[in-house]
This record gives structure tokens, C-alpha cells and sequence, in this order.
């Protein structure tokens, strides 16, 4: 037949046919595929081995039990823990009593929030009835409380100040008077919300007060501030490793960076176990329902304790475009008043005191709220209201978090580095040029430092600077707004130094050092990122996270970076009014020594108080030179407890006033 003379491979017998190539390979494919699949149910048609067998039950019984072995684990763990602290309590007490501090604290919260998941609705239901009456009688209870808390705080600052001086009611005015400037400028006088003012001042002053006036808060502040330090100079091990024995030479570069990337990395790893988290949502909701703002603007407040202005606005990057104005000025206002904990690392290692540093980074975050809703009320309601949710971190295990934490410091220690050489350099050339238009009218003082301390020394007075040290304050406050809290406290720290080190207080007419309390004001004035360079990078970050709010934040920049440096000098006035330091009488008596007539002091009465208290005598004193302070202190402050012409021993009682 004529089909049959066709070759085999010519085009028309189909070998070469793409349609039919292409048929081929699917069912070749589709043969493979089902010869796979026939292979995996013949392996699994295969009887299991006894092994196999077992395993496979044991992973049945550990995921059906699984809760009640995670909790048997934590049982046991947690009864071991609890034999090890009774079993450090019995063997060393005193060493163990900070464990055990520690332990109960965790044990209370650990509590509260288990508690207020199973039963807070049952207690919002049983106190309903006392919040509403409350709510409706709000009006009369706050102005009545408001009323005592104001009274009770003027009778306080009369006795206190009768005991200590003057210098605290200084303070006060100082306080009052930056809150009324503050309200006469405001966006909309008319519209402040008293309460977020009040309670934010209040709380500065009762955490203050507990920290700073009875012996529990200050032993508590003392230790806590020890054991940061102590903990910060483990940054030396590996600061030492890098760098050799002789790092200490260059101290800033090989000894004070090395703490930021240090504590960067503990604050990575305790935002990986959600630790981080979870205090900033408590602070945060303390603030929120005692001042009244709203949730975003106090979750960033309590994050702008631990965190930098940036690190703190990604807390709320998702709630940032529902914002109001006010709160924008809000959020941006705290960013200014604060410090992170990585740069205050940084301080405590130039040698400012820790146990101020952290009172300062705590009690200005009420202040900045405070004070920015006086600055910029609020008009609009808060469009975030539900529970704001924090981001996770992004690592996958601690070994991670520590690696993240250590790089994500570079860049912060690369620009503090690269703006310390810049703005040290800037203030230099500054100083130079200005000394040499001076010297043209025989001047050559004149100095930016010079203008800084003249502007600002009346500001530092009203904090409670005394005049003398108020012009080096006042140096320190213009050098960190106009430039770079960095170079302050690095100044504050060679004035710490040398009057540490006993050096004179003047060489010619030049202050070599300030007074204790003056430099207490220093530090808590001066702990914020309040200065032009903050202020441009937080308006380049925000119009990263909302690049459609750029015009409210640059709007609102020059007013949150005034809002932000009033609440540092809100929280200088709070420490100048609670803040008195310990009496450094050798001081008092060498200022003393070559003064004929002695002015009326509580300071001289008091350390003529302690004079007395450790003289003894048993036979009639000779009034020698040196004795003559001793002879002036029974001229100036005679004590019923000491007889000044006898001279016989003298014990006074514990806690009985001499004078």
C-alpha cells in the first residue's frame, strides 16, 4: 500500500511531530511520577520495626502531654531555685539578701499579671459601683486633692526649708516659673489639660522624694547605681582583649565606647526574651491612666527610658500616620527629654553618677508629657485607643540577639565618635575666633563659651545653682543645646574630677570645680538629647517611618526640642528642691578659715554640730591653733550637749540636734 512505501523517518510517519514529542514526554513524566508514588506506598505498605514503632509512640505521648511536661520542668526548676536561695540565705545572708530582693520583685509582678488575666474582669465588676461614683464627683475630688497635695507640699518646702536653706525654695520658683512661661506660649492656652500636668509633676516628685530623701530609696538608688557600675566595668574585659593593657590611655575611644556596645547588646538580648517589652507596656499604662495621654504617646515616653529616640519611635511605627498633632509634638518632646541606656552607659563611665543618671532618665519621662501638653495641647481625640501591640524582635535565638546587639551599636559609636571630633572641633575654632575679635578691643576672653554662660546662668540659678557655679552651668547648658550633651559632660566630668582629686577651687579667678549640689543640678539638666543635631536627625527619621506626616513633625520640631529642654530643667528644679548633699564640713571650715565675722548658716551650725559631736576631752581644753575652729563654733552655734569653757568630754546623743 502506498502508506507502507512511506520512510520511516520522513515528517509524515510522526517521529519528528512536536505534538506528538511533546505527548511523549508527558507520559514518560506522568509514568515516573506514578512510579515514585507507587514506591513511597509500597515503602509504606513495608511492617515498621520494633524500633520504629516506639519512637513513634513516644512522640505521640510528649505531644499529647506536652503542657504537663513544660510544667512538671518549671516545677522542678523552680523548687531547685527555691532550695538554692533558702540554702544562700542560711549560708550568707548578706550576700544573698540582693538575690532575694530581686527574686521577690519578679514573684509580684509574676503574680499581679496572672491575676489581672483570670480576675480583672471580676474586680472591674465589683468596683464599678465606687468608679462611677468617683466619675461623677471627679470634678470636686480632683480640685480638693489638688488643694491638700499643694498645701501639704508649701507646708513641707517651709519646714525643709527652715532645716536646709534657701536654696530649695529657689528651686521651687525656678519650677513654677518654667511651667507658667511654658503656658503662656502654648499652642492653646485655653485648652491645657490640668491633670496631665499635675500628675506628671507629681510623679516627678513623689519618685524623687522616695529616692532622694528617705534612707530605703537612697541605699536602694546607691546599690542600684554600685551595681551598674560594677556592671558596666566588665566592658573592660573585652575592651582590654582588643585593645591591650595600656586601652586606659585613650580613654573615650578604648574605654567608654566599649560600654555602649556592651549594654546595646544586653538590651538585644532582653527585647529577644520580651523582657524589654513588657516593662515598657507597664510604664507606659502607669503614665496612660494616671496623666490621661493617650497609649501611643506614653508607650514611647516609657520606651524613651531605655531607648534612643529612634529605637523608640519604631515601638509605635505602625500607629505613627493615626496620630494627632499633639501627640506627634508629645512623642517627639520625650526623644528630646532623654537618654538612651547605651549612651548612659557612656556617662557613668566619664564618672557622672549613676544613681543620678537613672533617677534623671526615670523621672523625666513624666515631665516630658507633662510639659509637651502644655506646650501643645490636645484638641483631637486619640484615634489608637485598643491595646498597642510591641514588635517582637527579629532574632531567632540568643546567640543571635547578642550578635545583632553588638553590630547595631557601630553605627551609634561611629557617630558619637565622628560628632565628638566635629562638634569639640567646631566649639574650638569657635572659641579661637571669637578670642581673637575680642583681643581687637583688648577682650580676648570673649569666647562662645563665654556667651553660653552668661545667656544661660540665669537659668541655672533659677534651678538652684548658686551664682558662683552659675555660670559654668550655664556654659555646660548652651554647650549641649546649640552643639552636643557629649561635650558637656564630658566638661562636667573633668569639673567631678578635680574636685575629686582636692585640686584648688581657683587658679587666679578661673573655677576649677563646682559645688556637690550644683553639680547634681548639672547632671540632671543636662540628661537629654535636647540640642539643633538631635533635632534634625529625629525629623530625617520620622520622615522615613511617615513620609506622609513630614510637614507636622518639622511643624512641630522646634517646639518638642523646647518642650524636651524644659522637661531636663523641670527634672534639675525637682532634684534642686529634694536633693542635699552630704555636708563636706572640711570644705565648709577651710572657706571659713580666713573670715572674721561667720554669717548666719544652717551649713556652719550643723558642721559645728558635728565638731562638737567628735571632740572628746578630758581636761580643760588649751586654744591652740588648732583648735581656734573648734573656739569660733562655741562663739557662733554654743551647744547645751558641749561645755565650750570646760572643755570635759562631751557625748551627745545619737539623733539629738546640738544647736
Amino acid at each position: 500500500m502506498e502508506m507502507n512505501t512511506v520512510p520511516k523517518s520522513h515528517p509524515d510517519k510522526g517521529k519528528d511531530n512536536h505534538a506528538f514529542l511533546a505527548e511523549e514526554k508527558d507520559l514518560t513524566r506522568i509514568d515516573l511520577n506514578l512510579t515514585s508514588e507507587d514506591g513511597e506506598d509500597a515503602h509504606d505498605d513495608q511492617p515498621k520495626s520494633f524500633l520504629q514503632k516506639n519512637v513513634e509512640w513516644a512522640e505521640a505521648c510528649l505531644m499529647k502531654n506536652k503542657d504537663r511536661i513544660i510544667l512538671a520542668l518549671l516545677l522542678v526548676l523552680l523548687a531547685g531555685y527555691a532550695a538554692m536561695l533558702i540554702a544562700a540565705c542560711i549560708l550568707n545572708y548578706k550576700q544573698a539578701v540582693e538575690l532575694l530582693a530581686v527574686t521577690i520583685v519578679v514573684i509580684f509582678f509574676l503574680a499581679w499579671d496572672w491575676l489581672m488575666q483570670r480576675y480583672g474582669d471580676l474586680l472591674c465588676q465589683k468596683f464599678s459601683p465606687i468608679c462611677e461614683l468617683w466619675d461623677g464627683n471627679w470634678f470636686w475630688i480632683k480640685w480638693v486633692v489638688y488643694a491638700v497635695l499643694l498645701v501639704m507640699l508649701v507646708c513641707w518646702l517651709v519646714f525643709d526649708t527652715a532645716k536646709s536653706g534657701t536654696r530649695q525654695l529657689v528651686s521651687f520658683a525656678g519650677l513654677v516659673l518654667l511651667i507658667l512661661l511654658m503656658a503662656l506660649f502654648s499652642k492653646r492656652p485655653t485648652r491645657i489639660h490640668w491633670r496631665t500636668l499635675f500628675w506628671g509633676v507629681g510623679l516627678q516628685f513623689v519618685f524623687g522624694l522616695l529616692m532622694l530623701r528617705t534612707d530605703v530609696g537612697l541605699k536602694a538608688l546607691q546599690w542600684v547605681g554600685n551595681k551598674v557600675e560594677t556592671f558596666l566595668s566588665y566592658s573592660n574585659s573585652g575592651a582590654k582583649m582588643v585593645f591591650g593593657e595600656s586601652y586606659e590611655d585613650h580613654f573615650f575611644a578604648f574605654k567608654v565606647m566599649p560600654s555602649i556596645v556592651f549594654v546595646s547588646t544586653i538590651i538585644s538580648v532582653l527585647y529577644h526574651v520580651g523582657f524589654m517589652q513588657w516593662l515598657i507596656l507597664k510604664i507606659g499604662f502607669v503614665m496612660h491612666v494616671s496623666m490621661g495621654t493617650s497609649l501611643t504617646e506614653s508607650t514611647a515616653a516609657a520606651g524613651n527610658m531605655f531607648l534612643g529616640q529612634t529605637e523608640s519611635l519604631l515601638l509605635i511605627r505602625p500607629y505613627i500616620h493615626q496620630m494627632t498633632r499633639s501627640e506627634i509634638h508629645a512623642v517627639t518632646a520625650g526623644g528630646f527629654a532623654s537618654v538612651s541606656g547605651s549612651i548612659l552607659a557612656a556617662y557613668i563611665s566619664l564618672g557622672v553618677k549613676a544613681s543620678h543618671l537613672l533617677t534623671a532618665s526615670i523621672m523625666s519621662a513624666p515631665a516630658s508629657l507633662a510639659i509637651a501638653k502644655v506646650f501643645w495641647p490636645e484638641t483631637e481625640p486619640a484615634k489608637v485607643s485598643r491595646e498597642i501591640k510591641m514588635p517582637r524582635g527579629e532574632t531567632n535565638n540568643l546567640l543571635e540577639a547578642v550578635a545583632q546587639g553588638a553590630c547595631s551599636s557601630a553605627p551609634l559609636v561611629a557617630n558619637i565618635v565622628v560628632n565628638l571630633i566635629a562638634f569639640v572641633s567646631i566649639l574650638a575654632f569657635m572659641d579661637e575666633t571669637l578670642s581673637w575679635l575680642g583681643a581687637l578691643f583688648d577682650y580676648p576672653q570673649f569666647s562662645f563659651s563665654l556667651i553660653c554662660s552668661y545667656v544661660f546662668a540665669p537659668l541655672a540659678f533659677v534651678m538652684g545653682v548658686s551664682w558662683e557655679d552659675s555660670f559654668i552651668v550655664g556654659e555646660l547648658i548652651g554647650i549641649k543645646t546649640f552643639l552636643n550633651e557629649f561635650v558637656s559632660y564630658e566638661r562636667l566630668s573633668v569639673l567631678i574630677k578635680n574636685r575629686e582629686e582636692g585640686k584648688p577651687e581657683y587658679v587666679g579667678i578661673v573655677k576649677q570645680y563646682i559645688s556637690i549640689h550644683s553639680q547634681t543640678i548639672a547632671t540632671y539638666a543636662l540628661c537629654g538629647f535636647s540640642n539643633f543635631g538631635s533635632l534634625g536627625m529625629i525629623i530625617g527619621v520620622m520622615n522615613t517611618l511617615a513620609p506622609e506626616r513630614i510637614s507636622d513633625f518639622t511643624d512641630c520640631g522646634l517646639r518638642a526640642l523646647t518642650a524636651g529642654s524644659v522637661a531636663c530643667f523641670m527634672t534639675a528644679c525637682i532634684a534642686g528642691i529634694l536633693y542635699v548633699p552630704e555636708l563636706q564640713c572640711d570644705s565648709v571650715f577651710g572657706a571659713l578659715a580666713n573670715i572674721s565675722v561667720w554669717n548666719t548658716s544652717t551649713e556652719i551650725s550643723e558642721c559645728c554640730c558635728q565638731l562638737y559631736n567628735s571632740v572628746k576631752a578630758t581636761t580643760p581644753m588649751n586654744m591652740t591653733n588648732g583648735t581656734s575652729i573648734l573656739q569660733r563654733c562655741c562663739a557662733f552655734a554654743p551647744s547645751a550637749f558641749f561645755n565650750c569653757t570646760i572643755g570635759l568630754e562631751a557625748i551627745i546623743p545619737h539623733g539629738v540636734k546640738c544647736h
